[in-house]
């Protein structure tokens, strides 16, 4: 473990925010931790009856491409409830509501430099809603075949971590549901 000495807010945005920690080592030895602080997100695996997934293709200015990925979104306050956030999401994103749900577990994104952590759900018996992205986003809604999807997840055409975990963890959930 490490023992905290002192915290430095380094950058405060509307997104997240950067610390800067000096810390002390199980050795003894006193160095610095920058990292992330993010207010945790969730991310829905959403499929119709005859199988297909919803994606949505945004784009991503960080690493200035489009991605193809399951709908996703960040807590609008601290304590949010994941499946409230979930289902939010899923209709801001696809224009789709769920009758059920699956919890299928959180993923820690990257945990070298950041806290974030992404609640990830299974949506099920889909039906039509109203899509309202938000301002800042420019989607564009896929239904895709499932299996060619899990395939590109596995070849590399899908390249975002959440959406590859979401997808795979769904896909061996309904597989075991057979």
């Amino acid at each position: 473990m490490e023992k905290t000495i002192t915290t430095s807010v380094i950058f405060n945005g509307m997104l997240l925010r950067v610390l800067k920690d000096e810390v002390v080592l199980e050795n003894g030895v006193v160095t610095t931790r920058e990292y992330v602080q993010h207010p945790g997100a969730v991310a829905v695996v959403p499929v119709t009856d005859d199988g297909k997934i919803i994606l949505v293709e945004q784009y991503r200015y960080p690493i200035k491409q489009m991605l193809l990925e399951i709908p996703a979104g960040k807590f609008d306050k601290p304590g949010e409830n994941p499946l409230e956030c979930a289902k939010r999401e899923l209709e801001e994103e696809t224009g789709y509501r769920a009758q059920e749900y699956t919890y299928l577990g959180y993923i820690h994104t990257t945990p070298g430099f950041s806290n974030e952590v992404i609640h990830l759900y299974l949506a099920r018996k889909l039906y039509k809603g109203t899509m309202d992205p938000d301002e800042d986003e420019i989607l564009k809604v896929h239904i895709k075949d499932f299996d060619e999807t899990v395939q590109k997840c596995i070849n590399g055409e899908i390249t975002d971590v959440k959406t590859i975990v979401g997808i795979m963890r769904a896909y061996f959930k309904l597989r075991g549901e057979k």
